[in-house]
């Protein structure tokens, strides 16, 4: 079938963005931190299902040492710390603008991997780097409209988003060292939602919060049920149609595809969250995703 990793990058783009959803209901119910502690155990579920079956074993002991300390290092920075600022950024202004913001992780991750590890940047990819922050700054920039106020923690959200973002772009960098010699993107998965898992419910039992958070879940299952929701679309389908995606397709057409979820947000932001957009929320969204092509491309 032609196009097929094309059209299954925007199918990720579609999940991710559905997955907001599910996510954002839940932040706002539960809490960003009470809905990352529970998201990591429904993730860690479903990965160690797809583990076994692909497999035959649900957790990769055979790894090596070396490859589960930075895979390790990478769950906590990109999936328990990152996920968890992002989490807190749909809580404070939204899936739509969180989204916007995540999108600059590539960029973050080029930054560092440009620092640390003496990798060029082309004129395109500078080229893409400024037109992308340009586009985002317009979109956190709009005034609301006459008679509507901004959301009540906007900077705070935005703060919080781009700290997501750098947060995943770290936690995709460590990871680097750990995927060599072809290793299985499921398996590494898994080890870095363990890492997630540990870290996030370690500090609930040193806070002597993890009874609160199995009560705050037991009150309200509707909140569970959106944690469940958004994690299988974004842990789940999300991530096995990126792999095909990029399996099937050039991995700069599948990048850029696959950083489509704010487009994706705009209709969903206006009939699901009820958000008035303007032309310049629709054009500095535009704007940002042409730049994160011209970084990719």
């Amino acid at each position: 079938m032609p196009y097929i990793g094309e059209l299954a990058a925007l199918f990720t783009s579609l999940c991710w963005a559905i997955a907001a959803i599910g996510l954002t209901f839940a932040s706002q119910r539960m809490g960003a931190v009470v809905t990352n502690r529970v998201r990591v155990i429904i993730a860690l579920l479903a990965l160690v299902a797809i583990n076994t079956v692909l497999y035959g074993q649900p957790i990769p002991l055979h790894a090596g040492g070396e490859r589960w300390i930075w895979l390790m290092l990478s769950g906590v920075v990109g999936l328990a710390l990152g996920d968890a600022c992002l989490f807190r950024a749909f809580e404070d202004v939204g899936p739509r603008i969180g989204l916007l913001l995540l999108s600059i992780a590539p960029i973050f991750g080029s930054i560092i991997a440009w620092i640390f590890f003496a990798e060029t940047l082309t004129v395109l990819q500078i080229a893409g780097i400024v037109v992308t922050l340009a586009g985002i700054v317009w979109v956190v920039l709009v005034q609301p409209e006459e008679g509507k106020a901004r959301p009540e923690h906007h900077v705070r959200g935005i703060i919080f988003g781009l700290l997501a973002a750098l947060g995943q772009a770290v936690g995709l960098v460590l990871a680097r060292p750990g995927m060599n010699n072809d290793f299985s993107p499921f398996a590494a998965t898994l080890i870095r939602m363990i890492a997630a898992v540990i870290f996030l419910w370690g500090i609930a039992l040193f806070q002597k919060q993890a009874g609160a958070t199995i009560a705050v879940v037991r009150k309200d299952p509707g909140a569970l049920g959106w944690t469940a929701f958004g994690t299988l679309f974004a842990a789940v389908i999300g991530i096995s149609a990126s792999l095909f995606a990029v399996q099937h397709a050039e991995i700069g057409v599948a990048s850029t595809l696959m950083a489509l979820p704010p487009v994706f947000m705009l209709p969903i932001g206006y009939f699901v969250f009820k958000e008035r957009l303007n032309w310049q929320a629709i054009g500095g969204t535009l704007v940002a995703i042409v730049g994160v092509a011209l970084f990719f491309l």
